[in-house]
């Protein structure tokens, strides 16, 4: 009875401790899983794994270490059997023609953008927001999922969280030697992938919060020609479920007329946010009843003299990850 009334206080210390990593564990998780969704089913399945092993923590790491040891187990786990989750650009595929037939790959688990709000860390320290922002970055996210889940939880550990390779190799049941030869691997595999877009992790200076501001006012205003001047001679559109991705801001803008349902100013809504570290936008589209409903979830990376890649999500599930309603209203076509 005694040992019953000891172990349930000392799960009862569990919550108030652990709870101040679930921001940095939600990253974690997201890093390895690529959903944000996934990522917050792990982040519980964690904590519940931890909190029923807590009267067993003999406290020869940090809390913060061993409830990682577990976060990271517990996504092992999970990716067993798992295909990755790319964006469009990561199937191999050349880029499309704006005049392709659009085709929907439902059966792909594509990768998921994630909110700021859900994963900042402290704010009164900006260097750490800084680094946990320039870690989720959208194109590295795709690029971690080249990686086999081992492969990436050693690059993820060594390089994101700085853990020493002793570590790293306690956790995986491994040596050092073969902790570090993963991590050459890792690091060759993610080079040539090359995630080198989203070299500006967000909008700080008033050049570029100004062309955020001509951007979603180009969309609102189905001001096509306006859009168009906004891209970089290299810029890559894509939109998860479909497979194909655009280059190029003609092709991009001949995409858009082709097959946006919007007909003029008006019809488009733009809400901004915030999405691994760059800008994002909850697009809504007007339907006949004058209410603007969740139609895509644009994340946008600024590069050197405009848009330089657009990931628009068609999931309307992600606006309730962001905070944003579902619709908005509006006044019926006249």
């Amino acid at each position: 009875m005694a040992d019953d009334i000891t172990e349930g206080a000392v799960r009862e210390e569990f919550q108030p401790a652990a709870e101040q990593y679930r921001r940095e564990l939600l990253a974690h998780c997201y890093r390895m899983i690529g959903s944000v969704h996934e990522a917050e089913d792990l982040v519980q399945e964690t904590y519940l794994r931890a909190w029923r092993a807590y009267d067993k923590f003999e406290g020869r790491s940090s809390l913060r270490t061993w409830l990682y040891r577990i976060a990271t187990t517990t996504c092992l786990t999970a990716l067993e059997g798992r295909k990755r989750r790319p964006l469009p650009t990561g199937l191999g595929s050349p880029s499309s023609s704006a005049d392709d037939e659009l085709v929907e790959r439902a059966e792909v688990p594509w990768l998921e953008p994630i909110p700021d709000s859900l994963v900042d860390g402290d704010p009164a320290d900006p260097a750490t927001i800084a680094a946990s922002r320039e870690s989720l970055r959208l194109a590295l996210i795709a690029a971690l999922q080249h990686l086999p889940p081992r492969q990436r939880a050693v690059l993820i550990l060594r390089e994101v969280l700085a853990w020493p390779a002793v570590d790293v190799a306690e956790l995986l049941g491994t040596s050092t030697a073969a902790v570090n030869s993963a991590l050459q691997r890792a690091r060759a595999q993610i080079q040539q992938v090359s995630p080198t877009e989203d070299a500006v992790v967000e909008p700080v200076d008033a050049g570029q919060r100004a062309l955020l501001e001509r951007y979603l006012a180009a969309f609102e205003n189905y001001d096509l020609d306006a859009l168009r001047r906004l891209f970089t001679e290299e810029a890559v559109w894509e939109m998860p479920p479909f497979d194909g991705w655009y280059q190029g801001p003609q092709t991009i803008i001949d995409l858009i007329g082709n097959n946006c349902p919007a007909s003029g100013a008006g019809d488009m809504r733009l809400l901004p946010t915030v999405a691994n570290g760059q800008p994002a936008f909850g697009l809504y589209m007007r339907g006949p009843d004058g209410v603007h409903r969740a139609f895509q979830l644009q994340v946008v990376g600024l590069g050197d003299g405009g848009v330089h890649h657009v990931a628009a999500f068609f999931e309307p599930s992600l606006f309730g990850a962001f905070g944003l309603p579902a619709e908005l209203p509006g006044e019926a076509r006249s």
